[in-house]
């Protein structure tokens, strides 16, 4: 798995790798406007929930919402309770399309009513995609996670841009 990470208007964007189990962040305030795109392998979900629960456990302490866009897939609830959200602060909405996950991100982020908003997305980012993310996620003072799903085969030389959610997170 790999976490780009970009907290302000600049697009050079910082690789960022974790050897551990768990990401943290001291203050939920200093994640203030910050974009990161999560590019993870399909075959093996949980080392992303790994990484991202403890971070989505602390923002849930806030007293605003996190919302999850997700592709049609519904969220699991006893995954939700298990995980140790706050069913009462998370808000999930199925895209219909997967092409209006970004900008149904942005407004969601420009609101300022959601300590972390979490969208899949099969592309990379374009410069003005990230640029009007990271705007929006400093103007609501929040978090955005772009979640890029990428097939592991190693017979294939390339990687797939179709868009699958393999998790115990759906059903």
């Amino acid at each position: 798995m790999t976490m780009y990470t970009s907290g302000y208007a600049n697009r050079s964007s910082q690789y960022a790798s974790f050897a551990g189990n768990r990401a943290q962040v001291n203050t939920p305030a200093a994640a203030a406007g910050l974009i990161s795109e999560v590019v993870y392998r399909e075959d093996q979900p949980m080392m992303t929930q790994q990484l991202l629960l403890p971070l989505l456990q602390q923002l849930s302490q806030q007293s605003r919402w996190q919302l999850w866009l997700t592709p049609q897939q519904k969220l699991s609830r006893a995954w939700v309770q298990s995980a140790g959200l706050p069913l009462s602060k998370l808000m999930h909405i199925s895209q219909l399309s997967p092409d209006n996950t970004l900008d149904s991100m942005i407004k969601a982020l420009q609101t300022g009513n959601y300590s972390v908003v979490i969208g899949w997305h099969a592309q990379e980012l374009s410069e003005d995609e990230h640029r009007r993310l990271v705007n929006a996620a400093q103007e609501g003072n929040a978090m955005g996670f772009i979640m890029r799903p990428v097939r592991f085969d190693p017979q294939a030389s390339g990687q797939s841009s179709g868009l699958k959610i393999h998790s115990n997170l759906f059903h």
